[in-house]
């Protein structure tokens, strides 16, 4: 058989393991490890995966990960989360849909700091979730906004999904943060117009809350954590923008700074520093092993020339005249009906040897564009039928809710996926959205 033949049986047996329920990274790294030793030898197989399995643990660049990951669990335990999020309730609660748009805007505000998009919705669940039902928001509205805000985390800077992503195809993580920024913000208003249309058209979902006071406004203020945010923000991002900071250096000034603040202000005890570390270790150690086991796999990828042989029909196709557009649209599809099966990361790992080549290489595009790409077009799956693992996520953290069920919460998700829609549009019609503040560095 040929290697080409034989990478194409590789990618068929990975998808029946994944589907059959076996672990994606050893999935990868059974299938990745067999095609080696098909292609080349035994010996050689052997040699590549220890090689690669050591070079991973043993980076210097992938220190950058826990140190973020680190940052976002301490804000997580702490409550930071949760103070901004009723801190921005009283601000725009009383709003059409208020109560929605408040846990998008506090969504994006905890990515900001956190990077995690399980704990955005754990934290989100816990707090808008009961307030939006307690001022009879219907489950249709409450459970797809956390679903969908949490997807905020995987783009706003510091996001665990662009660290990966930047490791994987060689491309600053730094430059990847700062290309976030514009799109999370623009993701973010497109959910609070979208909730607002929702809100109008069907205001039996999302009934006005009471106006707060100026004086429960500034209260909230006084507690709402919007301070420890900025700061912690401008420690870790401003540095790494004016360039004083590498992104592992500004990943242990955030992680220190968080430590201090949440210190400082006493929202720390031992117990929570000590949940802090042990879920960070657990992330980070499935994020390690993941990435050792998907770069054995891309070897196998690489060695079948499958990402040659894919790139030189897209150029074959271009010159003959083909979109370019018709051809991005294509591979936008497959993301979309990959992403309702896996999750962001996995993902990640699992396409960036066949797709950064074609998008990045053959079509010209920038791979920082295509970073933002990817966390947008998987999110969208990670909200629709028939999978949608951030509704079950959300149904999972409220079993309280008996009405919470995921055909409710599936009903009202289509809003969401209109918004992403809008943002893939835009960045697609207009590239400079993504890439005029890494510009800017």
């Amino acid at each position: 058989m040929s290697p080409v033949t034989i990478g194409v049986l590789g990618l068929a047996i990975f998808l029946l393991l994944m589907f059959l329920g076996l672990p994606i990274p050893f999935s990868m790294l059974f299938v990745g490890v067999a095609g080696l030793a098909i292609l080349k030898t035994p010996a050689a197989a052997a040699q590549i995966m220890v090689g690669e399995i050591t070079t991973q643990f043993s980076s210097y660049a992938i220190t950058v990960a826990p140190l973020f990951g680190l940052m976002g669990f301490l804000a997580y335990y702490t409550g930071i989360g949760s103070n901004l999020f009723r801190v921005i309730d009283k601000f725009l609660g009383h709003w059409r849909g208020g109560l929605a748009i408040a846990t998008e805007v506090a969504c994006a505000g905890f990515g900001a700091i956190c990077g995690s998009a399980p704990a955005t919705i754990g934290t989100m669940c816990a707090v808008a979730y009961p307030e939006m039902r307690k001022n009879d928001y219907s489950p249709t509205i409450a459970g797809p906004a956390i679903a969908s805000g949490a997807n905020l985390a995987a783009l706003i800077p510091p996001s665990t999904t662009f660290i990966i992503y930047g490791l994987a195809c060689d491309t600053s993580i730094g430059g990847l943060f700062i290309a976030g920024i514009v799109p999370g913000v623009l993701l973010t208003l497109c959910f609070a117009v979208l909730i607002w249309v929702m809100a109008k058209r069907h205001p039996e979902l999302a009934p006005p809350s009471p106006k707060a006071s100026w004086a429960e406004r500034w209260e909230a203020l006084k507690h709402g954590s919007v301070i420890e945010v900025a700061i912690i923000f401008l420690l870790s991002m401003g540095g790494m923008f004016t360039g004083l900071f590498t992104p592992t250096e500004a990943g242990a000034i955030g992680a220190f700074g968080t430590l201090v603040i949440t210190l400082v202000s006493r929202k720390l005890d031992f117990k929570r520093f000590l949940a802090a570390l042990s879920a960070s270790v657990r992330l980070q150690a499935m994020v390690f092993v993941l990435m050792a086991c998907a770069t054995v796999f891309s070897r196998f990828l690489a060695v079948s020339t499958i990402p040659t042989q894919i790139g030189n029909g897209v150029r074959t196709m271009l010159e003959n005249g083909v979109p370019q557009l018709a051809i991005l649209l294509v591979i936008i599809l497959i993301y979309f009906i990959m992403g309702m099966f896996t999750d962001l990361i996995s993902m990640t790992l699992l396409t960036i040897p066949i797709f950064h080549p074609i998008v990045c290489d053959v079509m010209g595009y920038s791979t920082y564009w295509f970073g933002v790409l990817i966390v947008l077009l998987v999110a969208i799956g990670n909200i629709t039928p028939p999978v949608g693992g951030g509704i079950f996520m959300v149904k999972g953290c409220v079993p309280w809710d008996k009405e919470a069920t995921i055909s409710k919460m599936f009903a009202g998700v289509w809003y969401f996926v209109i918004a992403l829609f809008i943002s893939v549009v835009l960045i697609i019609a207009c590239p400079q959205l993504v890439t005029f503040l890494v510009d800017l560095m």
